[in-house]
Protein backbone atom coordinates (compact mmCIF):
# COMPACT_ATOMS: atom_id res chain seq x y z
CA UNK A 1 0.00 0.00 0.00
CA UNK A 2 2.90 2.58 0.90
CA UNK A 3 4.65 1.62 -2.65
CA UNK A 4 0.70 2.19 -4.37
CA UNK A 5 0.80 5.94 -2.98
CA UNK A 6 3.94 6.24 -3.09
CA UNK A 7 4.18 5.37 -7.12
CA UNK A 8 0.87 7.17 -7.30
CA UNK A 9 1.75 10.45 -6.02
CA UNK A 10 5.24 10.65 -8.26
CA UNK A 11 3.51 9.65 -11.44
CA UNK A 12 0.87 12.97 -10.80
CA UNK A 13 4.14 15.09 -9.71
CA UNK A 14 5.43 14.26 -13.12
CA UNK A 15 2.76 15.61 -14.99
CA UNK A 16 0.92 12.14 -15.91
CA UNK A 17 -2.79 12.18 -16.21
CA UNK A 18 -5.09 10.39 -13.09
CA UNK A 19 -6.38 7.79 -15.78
CA UNK A 20 -3.04 7.16 -17.17
CA UNK A 21 -1.23 7.01 -13.83
CA UNK A 22 -4.11 4.71 -12.52
CA UNK A 23 -3.82 2.01 -15.58
CA UNK A 24 0.03 2.03 -15.40
CA UNK A 25 -0.15 1.12 -11.32
CA UNK A 26 -2.91 -1.24 -12.51
CA UNK A 27 -0.49 -3.11 -14.80
CA UNK A 28 2.96 -3.12 -13.01
CA UNK A 29 1.10 -4.18 -9.33
CA UNK A 30 2.86 -7.86 -8.49
CA UNK A 31 0.01 -8.42 -6.01
CA UNK A 32 -3.30 -9.89 -8.01
CA UNK A 33 -6.03 -8.63 -6.01
CA UNK A 34 -4.10 -4.75 -5.91
CA UNK A 35 -4.16 -5.00 -9.84
CA UNK A 36 -7.82 -5.64 -9.96
CA UNK A 37 -9.05 -3.03 -7.47
CA UNK A 38 -6.63 -0.35 -9.18
CA UNK A 39 -8.47 -1.33 -12.67
CA UNK A 40 -11.37 -0.73 -10.88
CA UNK A 41 -10.65 2.42 -9.37
CA UNK A 42 -9.73 3.62 -12.83
CA UNK A 43 -12.98 2.91 -14.32
CA UNK A 44 -14.52 4.52 -11.62
CA UNK A 45 -12.24 7.98 -12.31
CA UNK A 46 -13.16 7.82 -15.71
CA UNK A 47 -16.79 7.87 -15.01
CA UNK A 48 -16.35 10.91 -13.19
CA UNK A 49 -16.39 9.68 -9.72
CA UNK A 50 -13.76 10.97 -7.18
CA UNK A 51 -10.68 9.28 -6.56
CA UNK A 52 -11.52 9.18 -3.18
CA UNK A 53 -15.14 8.01 -3.36
CA UNK A 54 -13.62 5.38 -5.75
CA UNK A 55 -11.13 4.13 -3.36
CA UNK A 56 -14.19 4.09 -0.32
CA UNK A 57 -15.68 1.22 -2.38
CA UNK A 58 -12.51 -0.91 -1.55
CA UNK A 59 -12.58 -0.59 2.38
CA UNK A 60 -10.13 -3.97 2.82
CA UNK A 61 -7.80 -2.10 0.63
CA UNK A 62 -8.42 1.98 1.70
CA UNK A 63 -9.10 2.51 5.28
CA UNK A 64 -11.50 5.57 6.47
CA UNK A 65 -8.10 7.23 7.47
CA UNK A 66 -6.52 7.38 4.30
CA UNK A 67 -9.52 8.26 2.27
CA UNK A 68 -10.28 11.17 4.42
CA UNK A 69 -6.73 12.73 3.23
CA UNK A 70 -6.82 11.68 -0.04
CA UNK A 71 -10.35 13.64 0.17
CA UNK A 72 -8.81 16.71 1.80
CA UNK A 73 -6.10 16.85 -1.07
CA UNK A 74 -8.40 16.59 -4.24
CA UNK A 75 -11.17 19.36 -2.43
CA UNK A 76 -7.62 21.49 -1.41
CA UNK A 77 -5.37 21.10 -4.73
CA UNK A 78 -2.36 19.45 -3.07
CA UNK A 79 -3.61 15.87 -3.61
CA UNK A 80 0.21 14.28 -4.64
CA UNK A 81 1.51 16.09 -0.45
CA UNK A 82 -0.77 14.32 0.63
CA UNK A 83 -0.46 10.49 -1.35
CA UNK A 84 3.50 11.51 -0.47
CA UNK A 85 2.18 12.03 3.57
CA UNK A 86 0.11 8.84 3.38
CA UNK A 87 3.07 6.70 1.98
CA UNK A 88 5.58 7.94 4.33
CA UNK A 89 3.07 7.24 7.52
CA UNK A 90 2.33 3.78 6.68
CA UNK A 91 6.12 3.08 5.82
CA UNK A 92 6.70 4.42 9.12
CA UNK A 93 3.97 2.34 11.35
CA UNK A 94 5.32 -0.65 9.30
CA UNK A 95 8.83 0.25 10.69
CA UNK A 96 7.59 0.86 14.20
CA UNK A 97 5.15 -2.75 13.74
CA UNK A 98 8.26 -4.88 12.48
CA UNK A 99 10.99 -3.45 15.36
CA UNK A 100 8.39 -4.54 17.52
CA UNK A 101 7.89 -7.70 16.19
CA UNK A 102 11.72 -8.44 15.76
CA UNK A 103 12.53 -7.67 19.60
CA UNK A 104 9.89 -10.36 20.46
CA UNK A 105 11.05 -13.16 18.48
CA UNK A 106 13.58 -14.26 19.76
CA UNK A 107 12.39 -14.07 24.00
CA UNK A 108 9.28 -15.96 22.97
CA UNK A 109 11.39 -18.94 20.87
CA UNK A 110 13.98 -18.85 23.89
CA UNK A 111 10.52 -19.14 26.48
CA UNK A 112 8.78 -22.42 23.76
CA UNK A 113 12.11 -23.91 23.40
CA UNK A 114 12.93 -24.17 27.56
CA UNK A 115 9.70 -24.63 28.57
CA UNK A 116 9.26 -27.50 26.25
CA UNK A 117 12.87 -29.18 27.50
CA UNK A 118 11.84 -28.55 30.90
CA UNK A 119 8.78 -30.58 30.18
CA UNK A 120 10.37 -32.97 28.58
CA UNK A 121 12.84 -33.71 31.17
CA UNK A 122 9.87 -33.88 33.74
CA UNK A 123 7.25 -36.60 31.76
CA UNK A 124 10.26 -38.33 30.21
CA UNK A 125 13.77 -39.11 31.90
CA UNK A 126 12.44 -38.54 34.94
CA UNK A 127 10.11 -41.38 35.36
CA UNK A 128 12.88 -43.48 33.37
CA UNK A 129 15.40 -42.97 35.95
CA UNK A 130 13.16 -43.28 38.96
CA UNK A 131 13.40 -46.48 39.78
CA UNK A 132 17.22 -46.58 39.78
CA UNK A 133 17.39 -43.19 42.17
CA UNK A 134 15.28 -44.67 44.68
CA UNK A 135 17.15 -47.13 45.25
CA UNK A 136 19.72 -44.21 46.44
CA UNK A 137 19.04 -42.18 49.02
CA UNK A 138 17.00 -39.01 47.74
CA UNK A 139 17.37 -35.11 48.97
CA UNK A 140 15.02 -32.81 49.16
CA UNK A 141 15.08 -30.99 46.07
CA UNK A 142 14.89 -35.13 44.29
CA UNK A 143 11.72 -35.80 45.98
CA UNK A 144 10.57 -31.86 44.98
CA UNK A 145 11.37 -33.31 40.97
CA UNK A 146 9.60 -36.48 41.69
CA UNK A 147 6.35 -34.29 42.68
CA UNK A 148 6.51 -31.90 39.81
CA UNK A 149 6.83 -35.45 37.43
CA UNK A 150 3.89 -36.83 38.99
CA UNK A 151 1.96 -33.88 38.92
CA UNK A 152 2.52 -33.34 35.44
CA UNK A 153 2.17 -36.83 33.92
CA UNK A 154 -0.93 -37.40 35.92
CA UNK A 155 -2.84 -33.37 35.65
CA UNK A 156 -1.19 -32.62 32.05
CA UNK A 157 -3.81 -33.05 30.18
CA UNK A 158 -6.52 -31.35 32.48
CA UNK A 159 -4.11 -28.30 33.06
CA UNK A 160 -4.11 -28.35 29.18
CA UNK A 161 -7.58 -28.39 29.31
CA UNK A 162 -8.19 -25.67 31.70
CA UNK A 163 -5.74 -23.52 30.26
CA UNK A 164 -7.55 -23.45 26.94
CA UNK A 165 -11.58 -23.03 28.60
CA UNK A 166 -9.72 -20.27 30.47
CA UNK A 167 -8.55 -19.14 27.25
CA UNK A 168 -11.31 -19.25 25.05
CA UNK A 169 -13.42 -17.74 28.17
CA UNK A 170 -11.84 -14.67 28.35
CA UNK A 171 -11.83 -14.04 24.29
CA UNK A 172 -15.47 -14.61 24.73
CA UNK A 173 -15.23 -12.03 27.08
CA UNK A 174 -12.94 -9.73 25.81
CA UNK A 175 -15.79 -9.38 22.57
CA UNK A 176 -17.87 -8.28 24.83
CA UNK A 177 -18.10 -3.86 25.27
CA UNK A 178 -17.77 -4.65 29.06
CA UNK A 179 -15.14 -7.03 28.80
CA UNK A 180 -13.15 -4.94 26.24
CA UNK A 181 -13.29 -2.07 28.58
CA UNK A 182 -11.94 -4.10 31.28
CA UNK A 183 -9.46 -5.67 29.35
CA UNK A 184 -7.92 -2.12 27.96
CA UNK A 185 -7.97 -1.02 31.17
CA UNK A 186 -5.95 -3.85 33.05
CA UNK A 187 -3.60 -3.12 30.13
CA UNK A 188 -3.17 0.40 30.71
CA UNK A 189 -2.70 -0.31 34.44
CA UNK A 190 0.17 -3.26 34.20
CA UNK A 191 3.07 -2.72 35.64
CA UNK A 192 5.89 -1.39 33.89
CA UNK A 193 4.48 -2.37 30.82
CA UNK A 194 1.34 -0.60 30.67
CA UNK A 195 3.19 2.64 30.31
CA UNK A 196 4.90 1.52 27.00
CA UNK A 197 1.35 0.05 26.02
CA UNK A 198 0.13 4.03 26.09
CA UNK A 199 2.72 5.21 24.74
CA UNK A 200 3.08 3.47 22.03
CA UNK A 201 -0.79 4.39 21.46
CA UNK A 202 -0.70 7.83 21.99
CA UNK A 203 2.17 7.82 19.65
CA UNK A 204 0.05 6.25 17.05
CA UNK A 205 -3.04 9.02 17.62
CA UNK A 206 -0.81 12.08 17.44
CA UNK A 207 0.67 11.00 14.06
CA UNK A 208 -2.44 9.94 12.53
CA UNK A 209 -4.17 13.02 14.12
CA UNK A 210 -1.14 15.52 12.95
CA UNK A 211 -0.85 13.99 9.28
CA UNK A 212 -4.58 14.36 9.00
CA UNK A 213 -4.70 18.04 10.58
CA UNK A 214 -1.74 18.64 7.98
CA UNK A 215 -3.59 16.96 5.37
CA UNK A 216 -6.81 19.46 5.39
CA UNK A 217 -8.94 17.70 7.38
CA UNK A 218 -11.10 19.47 9.70
CA UNK A 219 -10.09 18.71 13.31
CA UNK A 220 -13.61 17.36 14.11
CA UNK A 221 -13.32 15.07 11.71
CA UNK A 222 -9.57 14.15 12.34
CA UNK A 223 -10.75 13.74 15.81
CA UNK A 224 -13.16 10.95 14.96
CA UNK A 225 -11.18 9.03 12.67
CA UNK A 226 -8.17 9.00 15.22
CA UNK A 227 -9.95 7.88 17.65
CA UNK A 228 -10.11 4.25 17.06
CA UNK A 229 -6.29 4.51 16.15
CA UNK A 230 -5.71 4.46 19.86
CA UNK A 231 -6.31 0.72 20.09
CA UNK A 232 -7.76 1.31 23.40
CA UNK A 233 -11.28 1.94 24.63
CA UNK A 234 -10.43 4.04 27.63
CA UNK A 235 -8.03 6.03 25.58
CA UNK A 236 -10.79 6.44 22.68
CA UNK A 237 -12.91 7.46 25.77
CA UNK A 238 -10.85 10.39 26.73
CA UNK A 239 -10.32 11.52 22.80
CA UNK A 240 -14.38 11.70 22.69
CA UNK A 241 -13.89 14.22 25.60
CA UNK A 242 -11.46 16.33 23.96
CA UNK A 243 -13.69 16.21 20.89
CA UNK A 244 -16.80 17.57 22.85
CA UNK A 245 -14.60 20.03 23.96
CA UNK A 246 -13.46 21.25 21.17
CA UNK A 247 -16.93 21.47 19.66
CA UNK A 248 -17.71 23.29 22.42
CA UNK A 249 -15.09 25.75 21.09
CA UNK A 250 -12.81 24.93 24.14
CA UNK A 251 -9.23 23.64 24.02
CA UNK A 252 -8.54 19.89 22.74
CA UNK A 253 -5.87 19.79 26.05
CA UNK A 254 -8.31 20.58 28.99
CA UNK A 255 -9.74 16.76 28.97
CA UNK A 256 -6.54 15.46 28.10
CA UNK A 257 -4.61 17.22 31.42
CA UNK A 258 -7.26 15.61 33.64
CA UNK A 259 -6.42 12.17 32.29
CA UNK A 260 -3.80 10.09 34.25
CA UNK A 261 -3.07 8.07 31.34
CA UNK A 262 -1.45 11.69 29.32
CA UNK A 263 1.94 12.93 30.23
CA UNK A 264 1.86 16.28 31.49
CA UNK A 265 4.99 17.00 28.60
CA UNK A 266 2.53 16.26 25.98
CA UNK A 267 -0.35 17.71 27.31
CA UNK A 268 1.22 21.27 27.82
CA UNK A 269 3.15 20.49 24.29
CA UNK A 270 -0.66 20.31 22.66
CA UNK A 271 -1.46 23.12 24.90
CA UNK A 272 1.25 25.46 23.50
CA UNK A 273 0.64 24.29 20.11
CA UNK A 274 -3.35 25.02 19.74
CA UNK A 275 -2.66 28.40 20.89
CA UNK A 276 0.22 29.07 18.10
CA UNK A 277 -1.90 27.00 16.09
CA UNK A 278 0.68 24.72 15.08
CA UNK A 279 -0.99 21.95 16.41
CA UNK A 280 -0.29 19.76 13.39
CA UNK A 281 3.23 20.04 13.23
CA UNK A 282 3.93 19.72 17.33
CA UNK A 283 1.68 16.07 17.00
CA UNK A 284 3.93 14.86 14.64
CA UNK A 285 6.78 15.92 16.50
CA UNK A 286 5.61 14.50 19.97
CA UNK A 287 5.13 10.93 17.88
CA UNK A 288 8.70 10.93 16.46
CA UNK A 289 10.26 11.89 19.93
CA UNK A 290 8.22 9.90 21.85
CA UNK A 291 8.17 6.31 19.39
CA UNK A 292 12.38 7.05 19.05
CA UNK A 293 12.28 6.47 23.43
CA UNK A 294 9.18 3.66 23.46
CA UNK A 295 11.31 1.81 20.59
CA UNK A 296 14.81 2.71 22.84
CA UNK A 297 12.69 1.36 26.30
CA UNK A 298 11.43 -1.70 24.35
CA UNK A 299 14.75 -2.44 23.29
CA UNK A 300 16.55 -2.51 26.67
CA UNK A 301 13.91 -4.35 28.71
CA UNK A 302 14.15 -7.10 25.93
CA UNK A 303 17.64 -6.99 26.22
CA UNK A 304 16.99 -7.42 30.19
CA UNK A 305 14.22 -10.23 29.32
CA UNK A 306 16.99 -12.53 27.26
CA UNK A 307 19.38 -13.16 29.76
CA UNK A 308 16.79 -13.18 32.53
CA UNK A 309 15.02 -15.99 30.90
CA UNK A 310 18.51 -17.84 29.73
CA UNK A 311 19.40 -17.93 33.81
CA UNK A 312 15.69 -19.00 34.65
CA UNK A 313 15.94 -21.74 32.04
CA UNK A 314 19.14 -22.80 33.32
CA UNK A 315 18.77 -22.58 36.56
CA UNK A 316 15.62 -24.94 36.23
CA UNK A 317 17.52 -27.08 34.07
CA UNK A 318 20.56 -27.33 36.69
CA UNK A 319 17.83 -28.28 39.43
CA UNK A 320 16.60 -31.14 37.64
CA UNK A 321 20.47 -32.35 36.84
CA UNK A 322 21.12 -32.40 40.32
CA UNK A 323 18.35 -33.78 42.15
CA UNK A 324 18.32 -36.92 39.50
CA UNK A 325 22.45 -37.07 40.02
CA UNK A 326 23.56 -36.24 43.49
CA UNK A 327 21.66 -39.52 44.45
CA UNK A 328 23.22 -41.68 41.54
CA UNK A 329 26.33 -40.61 42.08
CA UNK A 330 26.28 -41.11 45.72
CA UNK A 331 24.88 -44.71 45.55
CA UNK A 332 28.23 -45.01 42.93
CA UNK A 333 30.54 -43.43 45.81
CA UNK A 334 29.31 -46.28 48.48
CA UNK A 335 28.98 -49.24 45.89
Amino acid sequence: MAGFYGQLADLLRAGVPMMRSLEVLARQSSNPLMKEISREIAEDVAGGMSLADAMSKHPQAFVELYVSMVRAGERGGFLEDVLTRVSNFIERQDELRSKLIGSMIYPCVLLFVGSSLITMLLTYFVPKLRPFIERAKPNILTHVVFGVSDFLSGYGVWILIVLFGTVTVVLAYARTDAGRRSIDLWKLKIPVLGRTLIMVSLCRFCRILGTLLASGVPILQALRISRDSAGNQILAEEIDKATDSVQKGKQMSEPFSQCPFFPLDMVDMIAVAEESNSLEKVLVQIADTNEVRTARSIDLGVRMVEPLLLTAIAGVVAAIAIALLVPILTMSANM
